[in-house]
């Protein structure tokens, strides 16, 4: 038996075996994943076929890396019901990998990659609230259950990679993309990212063979959240200690939790792209973490630089050569074995992007078992545990700002209930982008919500108006519900809801054809305004005139300005909740559920204080406005109240944190109030003495803690090397000695690092 085929051998010499039979055409076909996935089957009756895109595919390199995505469906390549069910994505993939086997000389098994920044965007995949609400929650352990039973989902149809937003730092909320991010914190970042990895992949790397696990796919490294002037992938303006610092600890992290692939950026990092960027993709993430898995590159990434470097096979060669393994629909890749020929590129770099497929594939146990097992696919995908836990994160990601004369909670005996806005009742406006079709049954919008919690209540419901457009015939309804009613919700927003009527560029990025978009929120919709569509802020000061109290729901996925709302008697900033949204906040509202969301990322006042993240390094006043943010990160409030007594740290030596040493830092937590709740205990470091300026502050620990009325819990966090060292004036990673500002809750300590 072939080396290769011997399941009992070594990993590595498996790869290396395979590895030195293949020719240079089979290598170049490993290293790509041109054709849209759902082009490669078509439905005939009961069954599939394959198509001859998909056997094109195959024959030009006699094998292939990988599929992208056969079973995405949204607005973007129009795949609604009845489409693909899950259980038929499962026999799609078996066939799939039969031809592979089957018919290519050497039988490589494909990746098949998935879409997943918050759940499968497939028809029957679970949607979750969008990392940004995610990172809201401030808990890590629940993310990963979620991200568990994700892998469950794309596993048991059998596909192998999951695209996962985890390593965009939120510091542009103009930026379309806003809400693929954790939040503005590094730290809360990297925790998040690190919790993904444990998810799709598990804590160990034999745990990808079982039919539950994915290989998670982080995106996007790096600097992609930061873009200049909001205009989204282009350049960052960012320099190396600000990328350390800043964008590369999720990376990090990820590396150290086991992570076995990546996805380059569009953007550049002082003007060299991310897909061309060797120290990037070589030396930091693979000689310095540790890095061994795959670097895919972005939709098309490589392509859009065919000017810039002369041509796509010059424009293949320098990608490969700096670092990316497997190609995205790039023209580029395809010119490899040219490159090779004409001395563009060496093949010794053809052999080590092969190497990281090869390990991967090998890893996941495709050799030994590359079909889906489809007799337990609907076990899978209807998991009643996966509902639960979608609740609970959508429940933890609302953020109470505002509750004037504690308005809330409102208790179930209210009267009349009126219930208004253009995301009161629209399923696709509270799911977020990357969003598969959904069934109306399968997703709680805010009204569903609030009709199955009040049901005691008399409910009215208008729409009022729409996202941006400029129709306001929908007012007078509106203003006539509000009067009949004892209270009023107001849902208002954004929309990032892919629809066929959106234009979609080759790689999926919606194009801006028109400013009063109804979509203003997602991929290829930045925005220069931080503001809601002027038609809802008209509405709402309607609504403020009747004198009702009034709930303003602020349903996004970025941090909009919230000036508008100051009228309101209490404002929630509920991101994209995802499936179970609705009835999220149906349940905070009416106090069954305690808010205990916190912002994981600053709410401006106005566009034109930007940046407004709380990690800076010191500003002045404007003569205009505050510099502060309408709502600092962290911020949240709850139906209860806490109290923060007895902070205690210790000093430390260098020396002691080198040999693995930590600084405990302990605060009694007391719930002061009437109801039990959830509190985040954030610890933020301050350094008063460093070589290099340093930020007023940043978030090294955190801990999510259930508290009864009068209950005290004493929290313990800890300061180690990695959270306690600088990247100094020679740019390495060091502990300086001198004083720390500690700060918790209402709490301050100083500590020495002697």
């Amino acid at each position: 038996m072939e080396i290769y085929k011997d399941s009992t051998q070594p990993v590595q010499d498996r790869v290396e075996d395979l590895l030195k039979r293949m020719t240079l055409r089979e290598k170049v076909g490993q290293l790509n994943q041109t054709i849209y996935g759902w082009e490669g089957y078509i439905k005939k009756g009961t069954g599939f076929e394959l198509t001859d895109t998909f056997r094109k595919e195959v024959a030009f390199g006699d094998g292939v890396g990988a599929i992208y995505a056969p079973f995405r469906a949204d607005g973007w390549n129009i795949k609604d019901f009845p489409g693909v069910t899950a259980k038929e994505s499962a026999m799609v993939v078996n066939l799939f990998q039969k031809y592979l086997i089957e018919n290519t000389r050497l039988g490589i098994p494909a990746l098949i990659s998935e879409e997943c920044p918050h759940g499968h965007e497939a028809l029957e995949g679970t949607s979750i609230p969008v990392n940004v609400g995610i990172g809201s929650t401030f808990n890590p352990a629940l993310y990963q259950e979620a991200a568990k039973g994700v892998a469950a989902q794309i596993r048991i149809r059998g596909c192998t990679l999951g695209l996962v937003s985890c390593l965009d730092i939120l510091q542009e909320p103009r930026w379309g993309r806003s809400e693929e991010s954790f939040g503005e914190d590094p730290y809360l970042a990297a925790r998040m990212c690190e919790n993904a990895v444990w998810g799709f992949q598990g804590e160990q790397l034999e745990d990808l063979k079982n039919n539950n696990k994915i290989v998670a796919v982080l995106k996007h490294l790096c600097g992609f959240g930061a873009p200049i002037g909001a205009h989204s992938g282009i350049c960052s303006n960012i320099g190396e200690r600000e990328m350390r610092e800043i964008h590369l600890p999720g990376m990090k992290a990820g590396v150290r939790a086991g992570a076995l692939a990546c996805m380059a950026a569009y953007n550049d990092i002082d003007g060299v792209p991310c897909h061309m960027n060797a120290k990037l993709l070589k030396d930091i993430i693979r000689n310095e973490y540790g890095f061994q898995g795959i670097v895919m590159s972005d939709g098309c990434a490589i392509d859009m630089l065919e000017e810039q470097y002369g041509g796509y096979e010059n424009a293949g060669a320098a990608s490969l050569s700096a670092g990316v393994d497997l190609n995205l629909w790039n023209q580029s890749f395809l010119k490899l074995q040219e490159a090779v020929e004409n001395k563009k590129v060496r093949e010794e770099d053809i052999d080590q992007a092969v190497r990281h497929i090869l390990y991967v594939k090998f890893i996941l146990g495709l050799f030994e078992n590359p079909y889906a097992q489809e007799e337990l696919v609907d076990q899978v995908i209807h998991d009643r545990r996966m509902k639960e836990i979608n609740l609970q994160l959508a429940e933890e990601s609302a953020v109470l700002l505002e509750n004037k004369n504690q308005l809330l909670p409102l208790g179930k005996d209210i009267g009349t209930i009126a219930v208004i806005g253009p995301n009161a009742h629209s399923i696709y406006n509270m799911l977020g982008d990357f969003t598969s079709w959904k069934k109306e049954e399968d997703v709680y919008t805010i009204l569903d919500g609030i009709r199955e919690v009040f049901s005691n209540s008399q409910i009215l419901y208008e729409k009022g108006c729409g996202i941006r457009n400029e129709a306001r015939d929908g007012f007078a309804a509106a203003v006539k519900a509000a009067e009949k009613a004892d209270v009023v919700i107001l849902a208002l927003g954004g929309s990032s809801a892919r629809n066929p009527e959106v234009v979609y560029g080759k790689n999926g990025a919606a194009e801006i054809v028109r400013y009063n978009t109804e979509v203003d929120t997602g991929e290829g919709r930045d925005i220069a305004e931080l503001n809601i569509g002027a038609v809802q802020r008209e509405l709402a000061e309607e609504i403020f005139k009747i004198g009702k109290p009034v709930i303003v729901l602020n349903i996004s996925g970025r941090p909009f300005s919230l000036d508008w709302a100051k009228q309101a008697d209490a404002l929630l900033q509920v991101w994209y909740p995802g499936e179970m949204g609705g009835l999220a906040i149906a349940k905070i509202l009416s106090g069954e559920t305690c808010p205990s969301g916190r912002l994981s990322v600053s709410i401006p006042r106005s566009s034109g204080q930007l940046p407004v993240y709380y990690n800076h390094k010191g500003h002045r006043n404007f003569t205009d406005m505050s510099p502060e943010p309408a709502y600092p990160f962290g911020y949240g409030l709850s139906y209860t109240t806490f109290s923060y007594t007895k902070l205690t740290a210790g000093n430390i030596s260098r020396a002691e944190l080198q040999n693995g040493g930590r600084i405990r830092v302990s605060v009694d937590v007391t719930n002061t109030g009437t109801v039990a709740g959830k509190e985040t205990v954030l610890l933020f470091v301050r350094d008063l003495q460093s070589c290099v300026t340093r930020r007023v502050k940043e978030l090294k620990g955190f801990d999510k803690i259930d508290l009864m009325p009068g209950e005290t819990k004493t929290v313990s966090l800890f300061l180690g090397e990695e959270e306690l060292s600088i990247w100094d004036l020679n740019m390495n990673f060091v502990v300086e000695p001198g004083e720390l500002l500690l700060m918790v809750g209402t709490e301050e300590i100083k500590v020495v690092i002697e």
